[in-house]
Order: C-alpha cells, then structure tokens, then sequence
C-alpha cells in the first residue's frame, strides 16, 4: 500500500514541474509588453488564459520557452547525477552542465542525430529556440568549446551577468525527497553552483539558490511564510546575499499591506535579473494563498512589463510545489506543450530519488535498460 506522504511527494514533484510550464507558457507571449498593452489586449484583468502564438498557419496555444526546457534539462542531469553515484563518486553537479550541453543542442540542430546518448534528448519537440537567453548560449557554447576556451565543463561562467537564466531553472535541486539531503543548505549550494555555469555574477547564483532551498522547504511540508524564513535563514549565511535577501524582504513587505496588484508588481522590477524574478514570482504567490488562488497568483505573476515567463515559470515552480499537480487549472493543464514528456520525466526523478537502488541495483535484469535511458554522466 502506497503511504499518503508518498503520494504527496510525487504531487509535488509533478506539479512543480507542470506549474512552471503553465506559468512560462502563460507569460511568453506578453514577455516583451508593457502593461499598457497587456490591459488593452486581455483587459484589466491581465493574462488569464493562454495567447496564442501563430505556427506558419496555425494558432498553437501553451507554448512553452527555453524556461521550460532547461528546468527538464536540469531535473535529467540530476538523474543522471544519481545514477552515476553507482560509481561511488557521489553526486556530482557537474554532471548537470552536460545536460545543458545537450540542451544546447535543442538550440542549434534541427532535430535529434543520434549521436548523444539518454531519453530526453531524442524528444523532438524540444529542437525549437523560443528567446534563449544570450548569457546561456554563449557561456555553454564557450565550455563546449573545452581547451580552446577559458571556461571548462563543471567550471563558473567568465561572465558577471546576474540574468534570470539560472534561478528559472533551478527548481529540480530543491525537489530531491525530504531527508535525502542533509539540510537546504546542500539544495541551494548545488542549485547556486548549477547557476554558476552560466551567470558569473554571485546573485545570480544566490538567488537561483534561493529558489531551490524555498522549493526544498516546501518539500518538507512547510508552508510558504515557513519556507520564506527558512530560505532567508541559508541564504544570510552567504556572502554577497544581500541584493537577494532585500529583494524577497521587499517581497515579504509588499505581500503585507494594500491590494495585490500590477502596480506592486511592477515596484519589485522587471525580472530580467534573477533576484527581481524570484521576489516577484513570491509576491504573486503570497498574495492568492491556498490552492483556490493558484490562476490569480499565476496571471499576476505574468501581466507587467518584464520577462513575464520566467516570473511566470518561476512562480508556477513554488505553488505547483506547493499544492500539487492535482490542484493546478486544468484549462491550463490540459493544453501545455510536452505535458507527457514533463510528466513522464516527472516520474522518473521520483522514481530515481526514491528506488534507485530498484532500478539499477544488481538484481534487476533491466537495470541496463534505465542506465540506457539516463547513462551516468
């Protein structure tokens, strides 16, 4: 019999996952419009259903952006990362700047060759470039480029950008069952190096650190003020935290008098910066509590004039860990692009984290079949 905390946990992990795809998508389209366009096309209300972006001919709803991908790439290293510990070498983050390697891939080829090796690469409707962050490109474009490059594989960006590009993908690190890590601090420091990667500049790192410690949290079974102080707590013992400490502190504030509103949205900044991203995501979020606020909390999230997909994405990540894939809009749910492969990769994290030892210990025949689908590196 399936104990209810196990069951609580795979609806948190799915719908952590599925909540950012709903939230990215939900924002992509507005992400480059001020507010006065969002109210003139969607109303006062802001974005409350997905928009439709034209494909050739034809208009496709619940797109989803590199946020998305990403976020898939970094819970598919983790596995990987898991299951190379068979090794006896522990888990190593490192092993997540290769998955991005091949989400690079997504970015530059046309479709799948063959050539690399795993499950997610081989899904083809990830091969589309939906606004990549420059930062992420060049960066993994650098590292791939090894001794001819002044970045390696598992090494910091030589950049000082502190862009959104790693805190809307750092989720995965704080989704790991409770007591499988020893403290936050382990979710945050891999989620901080994991951003590390990409964006050089310590608040990137931090606040995409952040994000997984207050998603490990909510793991645990904290609510979301909990979560916020427990974050804040791992995060203070950092040196450079202070631009993301204020950011969430603003949020926090902000979240306790007036009105929610586009307004204070737009006083917590535009998003474009990791740390603005975060405080804005915990703004909406804080502001339509219990699962019943969930689209409120997700159209607030996305209706300003900023990178309203990865506020969006972000904030989709806390409340879908929050109150579980069940709880989600379904007239969202339904139609977000690679909603089987999300969830299907959903279960395998969950499955890795919980029976690893089921899947490739010794006395499973099929062993090489799961190590086939997620090899250890």
């Amino acid at each position: 019999m399936t104990d209810t905390n196990d069951l609580i946990y795979r609806s948190r992990v799915r719908g952590c996952l599925l909540g950012g795809a709903i939230g990215d998508a939900l924002g992509a389209p507005v992400e480059f419009w001020d507010r006065a366009s969002i109210v003139r096309t969607c109303g006062e209300d802001g974005v409350t259903e997905f928009l439709p972006d034209m494909v050739g001919v034809d208009e496709v709803y619940g797109r989803v952006t590199d946020d998305t991908q990403m976020t898939l790439f970094t819970a598919e290293g983790m596995i990987r990362a898991s299951v190379r510990c068979d090794r006896g070498l522990g888990f190593t983050v490192a092993v997540v700047h290769h998955a991005y390697d091949r989400w690079l891939d997504t970015q530059l080829e046309d479709g799948p060759d063959g050539t690399r090796d795993g499950w997610l690469i081989n899904q083809q409707w990830l091969y589309s470039q939906r606004a990549p962050g420059q930062t992420c490109l060049s960066a993994l474009i650098s590292a791939r480029q090894g001794e001819r490059s002044i970045q390696r594989f598992g090494q910091p960006a030589r950049n000082d950008s502190m862009g959104c590009g790693g805190v809307m993908r750092s989720a995965p690190f704080g989704l790991t069952p409770p007591g499988w890590a020893q403290s936050l601090e382990w979710q945050f420091d891999a989620a901080a190096e994991a951003a590390s990667y990409t964006h050089g500049h310590p608040t990137g790192q931090l606040a995409s650190g952040a994000q997984a410690a207050l998603i490990a949290a909510i793991v645990a079974g904290q609510c979301l003020p909990d979560a916020v102080a427990s974050t804040l707590a791992v995060l203070e013992g950092h040196e450079h935290h202070e631009e993301t400490t204020d950011a969430i502190r603003r949020a926090l504030a902000a979240a306790e008098v007036g009105e929610p509103g586009a307004d204070v949205v737009e006083s917590l900044g535009g998003g474009w910066v990791a740390h603005e991203t975060l405080a804005i995501a915990l703004y909406a979020a804080l502001v339509h509590p219990g699962p019943e606020g969930i689209a409120e909390a997700l159209t607030l999230s996305v209706s300003h004039s900023g990178d309203s997909d990865s506020t969006g994405a972000v904030c989709g990540n806390i409340l879908g860990a929050l109150y579980g894939d069940e709880a989600l809009p379904p007239e969202l749910a339904f139609e977000i692009e690679g909603r089987g492969t999300i969830l299907e990769l959903a279960d395998d994290f969950i499955y890795e984290f919980t029976q690893s030892r089921r899947l490739h210990g010794d006395h499973f025949e099929g062993r090489n079949r799961w190590t086939t689908r997620y090899p250890g590196w």
